[in-house]
């Protein structure tokens, strides 16, 4: 069986590195001020890949924190994938420009697929569409609005697109440390041929071991901050589970 890829997530508010609390800018927790030395300590810990937001820039719709992002992901000497107002092609020609493997597009998978389509087919394996849910439904212009789509119909609108993975977040769940919706996850991955990463909610490593079974179910990684930052989940450990 594959591993599941542990994602450490840095979330990038002002320059800071904070957490959400279901995606509310009003309520966030701040972590540090220095996104580079965050990024070294993930991979000190054993991670090789990294997820990094710009949550000014999901509510701006462009990039805001643009320089904390490449003090990041100069930073890091593994793979990192970044979202956060990416919603056209030069933006996500930009990212990919500096070394970012990989970048996570969200409010323009709803409103505009025909570009998420044509980015995924000019770059083969560099475009994750982020399927933020409330109560089922899409949610997007980060998180502030809920749609009249549900899901899987957004997920399955791109089956045959060629997109990395679909990026599934709890949005109710983001942030507050309840557990990863492995129920809702894992439906959706069966549900889809894209492979599925898991985000919203991870409390600790009992997450992580309730993830790990589903991987032939096309459950592939896992994104997780604020247990982390809390002190709840030990990365190292986290990347010992996924692995076995």
């Amino acid at each position: 069986m594959a591993a599941l890829t542990i994602f450490p997530a840095i979330d990038l508010k002002r320059g800071q590195v904070v957490r959400l609390a279901e995606g509310d800018m009003d309520r966030a927790t701040v972590y540090g001020d220095d996104p580079a030395a965050q990024a070294r300590l993930f991979a000190e810990a054993g991670a090789d890949h990294l997820h990094v937001v710009d949550l000014d820039g999901a509510f701006a719709g462009d990039s805001v924190n643009g320089e904390a992002v490449r003090a990041a992901v100069a930073a890091f000497p593994g793979r990192v994938q970044v979202g956060g107002g990416i919603r056209d092609m030069a933006s996500v020609e930009r990212w990919l420009a500096i070394g970012v493997a990989r970048v996570v597009i969200g409010t323009a998978a709803l409103k505009n697929p025909d570009f998420v389509k044509a980015a995924a087919k000019a770059h083969p394996g560099a475009i994750v569409v982020a399927v933020d849910a409330r109560d089922g439904m899409v949610a997007t212009e980060g998180w502030a609005d809920v749609s009249d789509v549900s899901v899987e119909d957004l997920s399955r609108r791109f089956e045959d697109a060629g997109v990395a993975a679909l990026l599934f977040t709890d949005v109710g769940r983001d942030g507050l440390l309840k557990g990863c919706n492995v129920e809702a996850t894992v439906a959706l991955a069966k549900a889809v041929s894209i492979p599925v990463i898991a985000s919203g909610g991870v409390a600790g490593i009992e997450d992580i071991h309730a993830l790990r079974p589903h991987v032939p179910d096309g459950v592939t990684g896992v994104i997780t901050g604020r247990a982390l930052y809390d002190g709840r989940l030990d990365l190292a450990e986290a990347i010992r589970v996924a692995a076995a």
